[in-house]
């Protein structure tokens, strides 16, 4: 008999069907993220639970849901979770990374030109049809190739990131929880500096940090005073991991020069003050949105599903003291 698999919002269609081939497949979402209430009711009895970045997994939700064995996450991130709850509970956590990664790096560039650039305001600009006529003055931007490029946490994404940097000329400075080897820090040509120093001295800083509660808030008051006012800031990771009322703060003082954003601490509330800068690109969490990479998370939640009801360890199970 299949097996019935809670999916809290339709992905790619193609992934759907995918799973009713192999489960009894219960929809609770639609397009939009269902209630805990509403995931509470349809997890009741169910083992199998696949989620999105945008549902709260917490304590009291995987406490109601005794039957539950395995949360397959749709998202490299999974902080989302109460990890530690299902680590206790004995339950399975998956992610699906590595397929989302060049999106994201790209997406940053995206963001990164667009604001240094001015892009989205000349955009406005020309459809507004204030645009007269070219002029040497008018509307200039700050140069990407040559500058400093400072990239927090250099994991599989702030590395490709670096590696696009290369096409622009860029030094890279990097801080990192972790430093790496010699022959991965000459092969992307970043420099490990402690982050006081590329905080002063980056022309851009692009942030790759996992959220957790050691990074909350991680970039806050302290952190923008040390910017210099020419710098950009992008962040492609967690909105949380930026203290959003000193990153306005900043902004309105001219501390900084602008910043790319595709990640909110509060999801989807954006700031209103955000809206009315001009220096501020903003996007609505398109990282990994593109057709290729959203089917390649799919296909990722179906190989660590179809693992797990096989009596096999998931591939991308991150508690893999829970596996036994």
């Amino acid at each position: 008999m299949k097996r019935q698999v809670v999916l809290t919002r339709r992905i790619a269609e193609e992934c759907m069907k995918k799973l009713a081939n192999h489960f009894h497949l219960e929809v609770i979402g639609g397009d939009n993220s269902p209630t805990k209430e509403v995931i509470q009711t349809h997890l009741q009895g169910k083992e199998l639970l696949i989620s999105t970045v945008t549902e709260k997994i917490d304590a009291s939700l995987i406490h109601s849901a005794p039957q539950l064995r395995i949360i397959c996450n749709f998202g490299v991130g999974f902080d989302n979770i109460d990890l530690q709850v299902a680590t206790q509970k004995g339950i399975l956590v998956t992610n699906t990374p590595d397929v989302l990664t060049d999106a994201t790096a790209d997406l940053t560039w995206a963001l990164l030109l667009a604001v240094s650039r001015r892009l989205c305001e000349g955009d406005r600009f020309v459809r507004g049809k204030r645009w007269q006529s070219w002029t040497p003055t008018f509307m200039l931007g700050a140069d990407v190739t040559g500058k400093t490029l400072g990239i927090i946490g250099m994991g599989r994404i702030g590395r490709a990131v670096a590696k696009r940097a290369a096409g622009f000329s860029m030094r890279i400075f990097y801080f990192s929880r972790t430093r790496l080897p010699q022959e991965l820090e000459k092969r992307w040509q970043a420099t490990y500096v402690p982050l006081e120093k590329l905080l002063r001295e980056a022309d851009f800083i692009s942030l790759h940090m996992p959220y957790s509660a050691k990074t909350h808030h991680f970039i806050g008051y302290h952190e923008l005073r040390q910017m210099k006012p020419t710098a950009f800031l992008i962040n492609t990771s967690r909105g949380a991991i930026v203290d959003e009322q000193a990153l306005l703060a900043a902004l309105q003082a001219r501390q900084i020069a602008g910043a790319g954003l595709d990640v909110y601490e509060q999801e989807p509330h954006v700031p209103e003050a955000f809206m009315q800068m001009e220096n501020v690109v903003l996007a609505p969490h398109l990282g990994s949105a593109t057709k290729e990479v959203r089917i390649a998370m799919g296909n990722k939640v179906i190989e660590n599903l179809l693992a797990y009801v096989r009596g096999e360890r998931p591939p991308n199970l991150v508690n893999p003291e829970v596996w036994r």
